[in-house]
């Protein structure tokens, strides 16, 4: 596997990031792109022409299949973003006011920590950010109930890290948010598509999700599900024209054209539709199965490789296929950089942007060599257990190198 071509370098290339964003992608996803380019190419509600028609169709339709993929109440509570940073911002800017305090832990995305930082600066909010166990980064539900106050208005959690693969008990912070009074606000970067994901047996009030990694979409996409009645405390980030009421120069109030400002990514849209419609069809149960046995066969892989070592849950429990590792000696970016030209192997090393999560595990600041970071390997459904067992081949053949004689 991964045979060598001109120069030493392998001629095969295996996509292992699929957390930064999923490749490759279900051919009908293209198709349906392709047919939106050539065939419709109009914008949604900017018209009263079949094309036209034609779009709203295509986007209502994508609503339809993302409300039955997380168990929504409603299609139009499903809002189109650009991506799941975009989503985010909504969430928290949309949702805080002056004097509130929020509650995050320490294994979150800069896309919620940059957020919730910025209203800190701004005198708009307090925050606390719950530390969770260093070996499994599990966050205990207890720690965030305590950290509740009377002030606490949002619990922004990460599903799933995009560092160590921790999977939060999103249902046990749920019951907690919901028992307090307090809207729970999920990321479902790395587990929308990978992880079943139940908004209303999860209590989850608002979720964030892009549409380019786990559900097949393409870059660009993206949205947040905003519980029915929550939009009345939800507040727009963007005004401007929706195809609807033009009659009125203020924003609507109705969903989901109160969040969706603008020319909708109709062509991505497209995409991110046959991508869901691809899930649906697979279930998101089995894919979630054929991860764990991805985690599984990476796990049993590296176990007895003494100077690798990769960070969160070592079992199967709470844990997605996304693994950090490191090996002694070698600094990430170079440990990336020889399983690409050796092996064909494509993953992403540095610090994810997650610097708590990094500190968390002890490789934000350098190590003796100076080192910091992690090498990141990614896992998606396309992948198969001969694939993932080739890449633990790949990092006990650089692992080896350690134990090699001088000289040798």
């Amino acid at each position: 596997m991964g045979g060598a071509g001109e120069g030493g370098k392998a001629t095969r290339r295996l996509y292992m990031d699929n957390a930064a964003t999923s490749f490759p992608k279900p051919r009908e996803v293209l198709g349906a792109m392709v047919r939106y380019a050539t065939e419709i190419g109009a914008s949604a509600g900017r018209g009263a022409y079949d094309e036209a028609q034609e779009s709203g169709k295509v986007i209502r339709t994508c609503r339809e299949r993302l409300n039955e993929l997380f168990h929504g109440q409603n299609p139009d509570h499903f809002v189109f973003t650009l991506n799941c940073t975009d989503a985010l911002n909504l969430g928290i800017r949309g949702m805080l006011r002056p004097g509130d305090h929020v509650i995050t832990t320490w294994m979150d995305h800069n896309s919620v920590l940059r957020p919730l930082n910025a209203l800190v600066a701004e005198g708009v909010i307090t925050q606390t950010r719950v530390k969770v166990d260093p070996a499994t980064c599990v966050a205990d539900p207890e720690e965030i109930r305590k950290a509740i106050t009377p002030r606490t208005k949002l619990i922004a959690v990460v599903h799933g890290s995009n560092v160590t693969g921790t999977v939060q008990r999103i249902s046990e912070i749920g019951r907690v948010a919901k028992a307090a009074g307090v809207r729970f606000l999920v990321d479902a970067a790395q587990t929308a598509g990978h992880v079943p994901i139940d908004v209303q047996a999860m209590g989850i009030d608002l979720l964030a999700f892009p549409g380019h990694k786990g559900l097949m979409g393409p870059l660009g996409t993206g949205g947040l599900y905003v519980r029915p009645g929550l939009e009345k405390e939800l507040r727009p980030v963007r005004h401007g024209g929706t195809g609807s009421v033009s009659e009125q120069d203020v924003q609507p109030e109705f969903m989901p054209d109160k969040f969706e400002a603008g020319s909708h990514n109709a062509i991505g849209i497209a995409g991110l539709s046959e991508g869901v419609a691809w899930l649906l069809k697979r279930s998101v149960a089995s894919i979630y199965e054929h991860d764990r046995a991805l985690c599984k066969t990476f796990m049993e892989g590296v176990d007895l490789l003494g100077d690798l070592r990769y960070f969160g849950p070592q079992g199967i429990k709470d844990r997605m296929g996304v693994f950090s590792v490191r090996i002694k000696g070698w600094e990430p970016v170079k440990l990336a950089k020889r399983l690409e030209e050796e092996f064909g192997i494509l993953t992403r090393a540095g610090l994810h942007c997650a610097p708590l999560a990094h500190q968390t595990i002890g490789t934000l600041e350098g190590d003796a060599n100076g080192f910091s970071g992690t090498t990141r390997l990614s896992f998606g459904p396309f992948l198969t257990v001969q694939e993932v067992q080739f890449a633990c081949d790949a990092l006990a053949s650089v692992t080896l190198e350690n134990q090699a004689p001088a000289g040798a």
